[in-house]
């Protein structure tokens, strides 16, 4: 299973001891203001355990990596993504709020980015935002993913339909020499 690294950051497979962080992300009003609604324990278990299994390019669940400071191995979010086709994949990621506004995002995202597109055999890979979700908006638009379109009332949270935002990058479109980290 991939660790990707980079000069600030460690992003590897989630393991069982990764319980409590991920559970902290998935528990945290403001981590999940535009990812999904209060759930139960036992709900937020039932997706972290495919989340364990080994992953290789072409599984059918997340490449789920945590990423920590590549120092004091403090873990500050998650990164990864899943195959939706052979070649093309959606890319998701969470950040506990005060790792959040440091550029670790953008950082990790390109880490994935580039491992997707170099090893993973991956031509395209997708975003799905929430409307109104600036951050993420701003963060993918800064690693090149393009708004290709928004799909009306897409997603129900918090008992009210919200539009999603629908992000792109290809391949052929992503230049790792151009878009330096920070």
């Amino acid at each position: 299973m991939p660790v990707l690294t980079t000069s600030r950051l460690t992003c590897s497979p989630l393991q069982e001891h990764d319980w409590p962080f991920y559970l902290s992300l998935q528990q945290h009003p403001d981590v999940m203001r535009y990812v999904g609604d209060k759930r139960p324990v036992a709900d937020i278990r039932a997706a972290f355990e495919p989340r364990l299994q080994p992953w290789m390019p072409g599984s059918a669940h997340w490449l789920c990596l945590v990423v920590r400071d590549a120092q004091s191995q403090t873990p500050l979010g998650m990164t990864g993504y899943i195959h939706r086709e052979d070649d093309c994949a959606e890319v998701g990621f969470l950040f506990a709020p005060e790792a959040q506004g440091k550029g670790y995002g953008y950082e990790s995202l390109r880490a994935v980015c580039d491992f997707a597109f170099e090893q993973g055999g991956i031509r395209r890979l997708m975003a799905t935002v929430t409307a109104g979700n600036l951050a993420s908006r701003g963060l993918l638009e800064k690693t090149g993913f393009v708004l290709e379109g928004e799909l009306r009332e897409n997603f129900a949270l918090s008992g009210q339909w919200y539009n999603d935002w629908i992000f792109g990058l290809l391949k052929h479109e992503y230049h790792v020499d151009q878009l330096p980290f920070g």
